[in-house]
């Protein structure tokens, strides 16, 4: 029985969760053509082909479905032994604004752990003002909010947030009255986005509900109280794009940005498997 390398088991991991040959190469700092050889030669060594590739995708063979519990149960074992000794929690305490948390939150959690075993998650959730002050003041290791207006250099940008204008399938609007609208509480850059797209394009609009998080303003609109602007990614799912259907106006896109100052490899790593992974299902 041949020896499996673990690199090339934890590369076919990394491929096969992200579903991306250039986010696992960002998850384990090394190129994409090096993901390929060590997973190409994983595959020679079992006689196996794990992995359909294609230009737009990378996506399970029936051998691989086979073969990917075993392989994750091999690096957790190997992360868990290569750390005994060391052992060490590592605190990591992440800022996220209100307005990009979304359903693929427990994936980016489940692969952080699976990339540290020991490392302790301490999240944030604010506006993004709040959450880049708290970065700024040594109090948080990482940032992800969207780009600030002032357009800071110092971040990575990890997808371009599209926002729509998102209602209840049934949200009833009658023309010539106020808008009612659904927003985060003062100070918000989506808030603020929205408002000046109403007013440049002349509609009147209320405030009907302030809320907490999306999963608030998410309620609200199920309920058919408002509309609001949010990021296509994190839309609940039982409400739909109402803009087209009430004459709304196009909103801009956002650039969602992850801000880190860490020294230590370990912290880096875990950056760059956030990163990775937040890229690959943030589509």
């Amino acid at each position: 029985m041949k020896t499996l390398d673990i690199e090339a088991v934890q590369a076919f991991v990394l491929a096969a969760d992200l579903k991306s040959f250039t986010r696992a190469a960002e998850a384990m700092d090394t190129t994409q053509s090096m993901v390929s050889l060590k997973i190409k030669r994983l595959e020679k060594g079992l006689g196996r082909l794990l992995l359909e590739r294609t230009p737009r995708m990378v996506r399970l063979t029936g051998d691989g479905a086979t073969f990917l519990g075993a392989a994750r149960d091999l690096v957790a074992a190997h992360g868990a032994a290569a750390s005994v000794l060391a052992g060490e929690s590592r605190r990591l305490a992440i800022g996220i604004s209100h307005h990009v948390v979304g359903p693929e939150l427990p994936a980016l959690l489940k692969r952080l752990a699976a990339a540290d075993p020991h490392l302790i998650v301490e999240m944030h959730i604010a506006t993004s003002g709040e959450v880049l002050r708290s970065f700024d003041a040594g109090d948080l290791d990482a940032a992800i909010v969207l780009r600030p207006e002032d357009r800071r250099r110092d971040g990575e940008t990890l997808v371009e947030e599209t926002f729509a204008w998102f209602g209840a399938p049934d949200f009833a609007h009658q023309r010539g009255s106020a808008l009612r609208v659904a927003t985060q509480a003062e100070p918000c850059s989506v808030r603020a986005m929205a408002i000046k797209a109403l007013g440049k394009a002349g509609i009147p609009w209320t405030e009907v509900f302030v809320g907490g998080g999306i999963a608030t303003i998410g309620a609200a609109l199920s309920a058919g109280l408002a509309v609001a602007a949010l990021a296509r990614r994190v839309a609940p799912r039982d409400v739909v794009d109402v803009g087209a259907r009430l004459g709304l106006p196009a909103l801009p896109r956002k650039p969602l940005m992850l801000y880190g100052k860490l020294a230590d490899p370990r912290a880096r790593q875990a950056l760059r498997t956030l990163a990775a992974a937040f890229r690959s299902v943030a589509v």
